[in-house]
């Protein structure tokens, strides 16, 4: 039985992994594999809660991982790092998975577009009066929402509503 459980967890925690790399489904003796594989170096998650691999809950059971290898040199790592605070690329704080040089513009070095002819101030404008009108404009706050999604009942496309209504035009529909 606890080997049954073992082998239906396994291949249910499995699955999603090996989805994405293989078109076909896999037999049961890969199955089988597999979960055997899991079990031997401790891959395996734990029956509870936790949830976790089996070689993090009893480490001494199961042999050492190998050591991740690193493909960049420490001195590569800080100079990248270094570059990107220097630059305002570093993640502001909070949810929103802005970057600091989003936030605070003005802080950092502008950094040159290579983009095609640019807009007018008129054109601008006029582009932001439209992103308002439509409700494509951020709120204020970390999730990213826009107003229309805030707010869909202030946004909603004409079209939208005649749907909604199934207006076909000419006249009220109930008097």
């Amino acid at each position: 039985m606890k080997l049954t459980t073992a082998l239906l967890i396994a291949s249910f925690a499995a699955a999603p992994a090996f989805a994405s790399e293989q078109a076909a489904p896999l037999t049961r003796e890969q199955v089988r594999a597999e979960t055997l594989q899991a079990m031997r170096d401790g891959t395996m998650l734990s029956a509870g809660e936790a949830s976790l691999p089996m070689r993090k809950i009893n480490p001494r059971a199961y042999p050492p991982a190998p050591a991740p290898t690193a493909s960049k040199s420490r001195d590569q790592v800080l100079r990248e790092l270094n570059q990107a605070i220097q630059s305002g690329e570093m993640l502001a704080a909070g949810e929103s998975g802005i970057k600091l040089n989003e936030v605070a513009p003005g802080q950092y070095p502008t950094q040159r577009l290579v983009a095609g002819p640019s807009k007018t101030r008129d054109q601008v404008k006029e582009e932001l009066a439209q992103a308002i009108a439509k409700g494509e404009v951020a709120v204020n706050g970390e999730d990213g929402r826009m107003l229309k999604e805030v707010f869909p009942g202030l946004y909603r496309d004409t079209q939208d509503v005649a749907a909604e209504r199934s207006f076909k035009g000419g006249g009220s529909q109930g008097m």
